[in-house]
């Protein structure tokens, strides 16, 4: 499988430009460059960036300058502490992963959206596609529905194609349906070129890492449940990434996982062998990865509940 090179070890800075109040304030001030100067001292290699369309794109579609300012100060913090940086498109117009409480709907049916994703894009990799190979492109962040994938694996196609005519040479993520789920991976197309990289995500078992969650109906919130019943081991992980690594074997290609981690509920001891377990998979098979989340959305490393074993939770990043 192919290695990844600079987007090894890397750690997510989720809830500034995505999943937020979009307030100025709070995108002026909830992540600065002693953020990434942190990350770094952790000894990861590059971020992750969520964003959404709305932070990029005025409501009739056209590019916001202002709003590029955030992704330039990232791009700009992220290189003066030498880290690598992935700009993931977190939402885009018509569509968001949370459907359990956002109404963003109809992108997979609409030329018209899928236009304006195509465009988007295209900006980003005006804007940033020089930047390779530090800065990787994330095109969509977990597509949900199974019925969705023929489509995606389409308007993937096109919107690489696009990119491609700016930027030769970036590194793309793709992901699968099941909101990124490993065991979906085997259902995207082959990629479109070498620089292409299949993306999963991994909260798995999520009555163990999400357990208490408000946000989903997939878990009983009141569920408690100890690392030694949650069924979690190297085996399980084996398991559950076995068609991924597979398909990206198959195709040549490299298996990312942009997203993984266990929710505050969760002790900080049991967090520290869920980490300890997941990540000895991780580096067995050279699978690149970024933790959720550096700081607050329920699951921040830096938050003062994990001061106790924070050190080991960053050797095992």
């Amino acid at each position: 499988m192919k290695k990844i090179n600079g987007f090894n070890k890397g750690v997510n800075l989720g809830g500034w430009l995505s999943q937020c109040s979009y307030e100025k304030e709070h995108l002026d001030t909830f992540v600065c460059e002693k953020d990434f100067e942190i990350i770094a001292s952790w000894g990861a290699d590059h971020v992750r960036v969520p964003f959404d369309y709305n932070i990029i794109e005025n409501s009739d579609g056209t590019f916001s300058d202002e709003g590029f300012a955030y992704l330039d100060k990232a791009v700009a913090c992220a290189k003066k502490n030498g880290l690598n940086i992935i700009l993931d498109l977190h939402k885009t117009a018509g569509f968001s992963f949370d459907y359990y409480s956002e109404s963003e709907s109809g992108f997979f049916d609409s030329a018209e959206y899928q236009e304006r994703f195509y465009r988007l894009w295209e900006e980003v990799a005006r804007r940033y596609g020089s930047l390779a190979p530090n800065a990787a492109f994330e095109l969509l962040n977990e597509v949900t529905d199974a019925e969705f994938i023929d489509k995606w694996n389409m308007i993937a196609k096109e919107c690489i194609k696009r990119i491609r005519k700016i930027a030769p040479d970036i590194l793309i993520l793709v992901g699968s349906y099941h909101n990124n789920s490993a065991d979906t991976v085997q259902f995207l197309d082959e990629p479109f070129d070498s620089n292409v990289i299949y993306n999963m995500h991994c909260y798995e078992p999520l009555k163990f890492t999400h357990q208490g969650a408000y946000w989903t109906n997939a878990i009983d919130p009141k569920e408690r449940i100890p690392f030694e019943n949650s069924v979690t081991s190297p085996e399980y992980f084996e398991e559950l990434f076995s068609t991924a690594i597979a398909k990206a074997e198959e195709n040549g290609s490299g298996l990312y996982c942009g997203e993984y981690g266990c929710i505050d509920v969760v002790s900080p001891e049991d967090t520290v062998k869920w980490f300890r377990t997941i990540n000895s998979v991780f580096r067995k098979h050279g699978i690149g990865r970024a933790a959720w989340n550096y700081k607050a959305m329920d699951f921040g490393l830096s938050d003062r509940r994990l001061d106790g074993v924070r050190s080991q939770l960053i050797e095992l990043l």
